[in-house]
């Protein structure tokens, strides 16, 4: 029986992951369930699968989960300290889906146990790639990718040289605003950037979405786990969402992943990795399909992909001031302070300020130095948006 743990249960991936889990309950031992705010959600997955321990990133929602997880047998607990602790108990395979920075944390715990991390939290390889691959090293831990297009190029390369890989193209549905005229985005509200038009997923990674952030992201991610240069990563907007990613040779060919628009078939092969196993997935048609399209994304529309390109020519803690820039700029957004191009304006100005600040990017890559840059980008980002209503 296999010992898993899912941290960030209550969402999307955490959701899809416990649907896979709980139709083969008797092969795995839940060790862990983790998440934010919804203690009903995550207490009723507890109880269900029988976890030894729940606990929720928010003190003040403990006493709330204790009592819906009372005669449960289960353990609750609360805050930063107890995911931490929670990382630590032993587990063959741990999900990583906890959103933002807050994943990077419990992930290098995880893999200080020597467990399986399957990846679905991008930031964490955006804001500390060397340390945590260095900490998987030492640890003897396996990283597996969740993301879709990690997922799908990671297949494309089983057996396959990556001396002999030329290109890794990742595609990207362009999001809700891939067909607005440009001179509209700064128009643009809160709610139509929440309104995905293929996936099913969150509020602020739809968002990311549409301003292309969550792709700037996964093109670092890119970088960092498959070791490949960044100016043989491409991107390509797809909006049908069928194909994941292509990997190009240096004979020409072309290998890619296609797969309906499921997070499932993802956490799936990372779940059952190095196998193979049915999966609730729908299977394509292609004839019915049809046609797929392509086209390069513009810069213009979305200038992440450019600050992206920026930042790991810059390498050093640049990932970690990046993604602190976009977290806080995005809540800037939902909050209405800021329109939807000012989230670009914002990270660039950041990344600008600490260029001109000498050393502070090129700093040893610890978790201490990722935090302290992470609190300093958005404190930054802060600073920008008051400089500019002034």
């Amino acid at each position: 029986m296999r010992k898993v743990s899912i941290f960030g249960a209550t969402g999307s991936i955490g959701q899809n992951t416990i649907d896979l889990i709980a139709r083969d309950p008797s092969a795995y031992n839940v060790v862990a369930l983790t998440g934010g705010a919804n203690v009903r959600q995550l207490a009723e997955d507890a109880r269900r699968l029988g976890a030894d321990l729940a606990v929720t990133a928010y003190e003040d929602c403990l006493g709330d989960l204790r009592a819906a997880l009372a005669g449960s047998g289960v353990e609750a607990a609360a805050g930063q300290t107890a995911l931490i602790e929670a990382a630590a108990r032993p587990a063959d395979w741990v999900m990583s889906a906890i959103v933002g920075s807050a994943g990077l944390a419990p992930g290098i715990e995880a893999l200080k146990q020597g467990a399986t991390l399957a990846l679905a939290n991008k930031e964490t390889l955006v804001c500390a790639g060397k340390l945590v691959l260095e900490t998987a090293r030492r640890h003897g831990a396996r990283l597996l990718p969740v993301d879709s297009e990690h997922s799908a190029v990671f297949q494309a390369l089983a057996g396959e040289d990556m001396a002999a890989v030329e290109r890794i193209i990742i595609t990207a549905s362009g999001g809700a605003f891939r067909d607005w005229p440009i001179e509209d985005l700064a128009r643009a509200t809160v709610e139509q950037a929440s309104s995905h038009p293929n996936w099913n997923m969150g509020q602020r990674i739809t968002i990311d979405s549409a301003s292309m952030f969550n792709k700037a992201l996964e093109v670092i991610e890119t970088y960092e786990f498959f070791g490949i240069e960044p100016d043989a990563i491409e991107v390509l907007v797809h909006p049908e969402s069928m194909v994941h990613a292509l990997v190009g040779f240096r004979d020409g060919a072309l290998m890619a992943h296609l797969g309906a628009p499921d997070m499932r078939h993802a956490i799936g092969y990372a779940l059952h990795w190095p196998d193979r196993r049915d999966l609730p997935v729908e299977r394509l048609d292609l004839a019915k399909l049809g046609q797929l399209h392509f086209r390069t994304p513009d810069e213009r529309r979305y200038p992440a992909l450019r600050l992206a390109r920026e930042v790991m020519a810059r390498g050093g803690l640049a990932g970690a001031a990046f993604n602190a820039a976009k977290e806080r700029a995005l809540d800037l957004f939902l909050e209405r302070k800021i329109g939807f191009l000012d989230m670009a304006h914002s990270v660039e100005a950041v990344l600008d300020r600490f260029e001109a600040a000498s050393g502070l990017l090129d700093v040893a890559m610890t978790l201490d130095n990722v935090r302290e840059t992470d609190h300093l980008a958005r404190k930054w980002v802060d600073e920008t948006v008051i400089k500019r209503a002034g």
